[in-house]
């Protein structure tokens, strides 16, 4: 059995099936467990789930999944609708535990969500443990290889930190929210988050690309053949994409186009050591995208948004005008209360009725329930 000693106490390392099988069990006893994910996504080209930290309010482990066969016995206190999970930022761990592991959550508690909800200017991990505890967490190697093994003590003490006072926090936000009538939407929100899952890239890779929307003709035919080549590179060389070659350093290279070595090296971002490893296949790429037949050169998709009337930004101004004010009475963040691609939507319905309210695909139940009227209000005022 490996242990480690630090803030949170003895904290065991979980490397066996059996030992987790065992831990399984001890999670599936509980009313609350807290849950967090390290990954390496900023190491290599596929990332993966490289340790999951859990911790009850006695006890915290570090769960190995690149020593363990499968994570499977987890499903089932993960996926128990009788124990609340709780998790500060859930929204991507829950999709790579699905990925991952096919293991689902269905009772989350997201504290920072919670925070935002009881507007907190400050909803980040770290601050709120010291607002609230004192607590100062180490965020050192946030940015760490979670894959290497083995770990060191103070890595250990680092993952385990970020669980170990999490279900105390739970406690005292869920407390708050229920005292302001807030409980629901933090339910609603952790429903929602819950079905979130990995989608694959569909389409060229341009899509995905930021910068390319402004990008046309041939120009987007070349950044998208030096997409193709950094993907590939990428996994051939087991680095994230952006460590091979930056999105700007591409976008900059389609635009310039450069046909020598020289003219290459004059790119902005262009190191010494790309020129040297990549330089002659993106010489390459550049020509493919210049030869690309005009009948195929890719063009970027636009919304074709139809010109708005002035009906309609007459009804957007008045209701960033509310906004503002209703916000202030609710402290909270206009992008939690109301974001502006909602207000949009509304103003764009003929007169914000319950059954156009619910065919707002994205608008929260809680959200029609404390604003449906102020909206029907100032529809009906333009």
């Amino acid at each position: 059995m490996s242990t480690f000693h630090g803030q949170a106490g003895t904290c065991e390392i979980i490397t066996t099936p059996e030992r987790l099988v065992e831990i399984a069990d001890i999670l599936s006893q509980q009313t609350e467990i807290a849950v967090d994910l390290e990954m390496d996504s900023l190491h290599h080209y596929r990332e993966k789930v490289c340790l999951v930290q859990v911790s009850t309010r006695q006890q915290s482990w570090l769960i190995d999944p690149l020593a363990l066969p499968s994570l499977s016995p987890l499903a089932a206190p993960l996926g128990n609708p009788d124990i609340v999970v709780v998790m500060h930022g859930a929204d991507y761990d829950i999709r790579s535990l699905h990925r991952d592991f096919g293991i689902e959550v269905t009772n989350l508690f997201d504290t920072m969500i919670a925070a935002r909800f009881l507007g907190l200017a400050e909803f980040g991990l770290a601050a709120l443990l010291k607002a609230r505890f004192g607590i100062e967490l180490d965020k050192k190697y946030q940015k760490a290889d979670w894959s290497k093994r083995p770990m060191s003590r103070e890595m250990c003490a680092y993952a385990a930190a970020d669980t170990s006072d999490l279900l105390p926090l739970h406690d005292q936000l869920r407390e708050e929210l229920v005292s302001r009538g807030r409980l629901e939407w933090l339910e609603e929100e952790g429903r929602l988050v819950c079905q979130a899952r990995v989608s694959e890239k569909d389409g060229p890779l341009f899509l995905y690309c930021k910068g390319a929307s402004k990008m046309r003709g041939h120009s987007l035919a070349i950044l998208e053949e030096l997409l193709q080549l950094r993907a590939k590179q990428s996994e051939l060389l087991d680095r994230p994409p952006f460590k091979v070659l930056s999105a700007d350093t591409l976008i900059e290279v389609a635009e310039v186009r450069p046909r020598t070595l020289h003219d290459l090296s004059q790119v902005k971002g262009m190191t010494p050591g790309q020129l040297q490893r990549h330089g002659t296949n993106i010489l390459g790429a550049v020509e493919r995208g210049l030869a690309t037949p005009e009948s195929n050169v890719p063009r970027f998709p636009r919304n074709g948004k139809k010109e708005v009337l002035e009906r309609v930004k007459e009804r957007l101004k008045n209701l960033k005008t509310w906004r503002e004010h209703r916000c202030l009475e609710a402290g909270l963040d206009p992008g939690v209360l109301a974001p502006n691609w909602l207000l949009e939507a509304v103003a764009d319905t003929q007169d914000a009725a319950p059954q156009e309210l619910d065919s707002i695909p994205g608008m929260r139940e809680w959200q029609k329930q404390l604003i449906s009227e102020d909206l029907q209000r100032i529809i009906a005022m333009v």
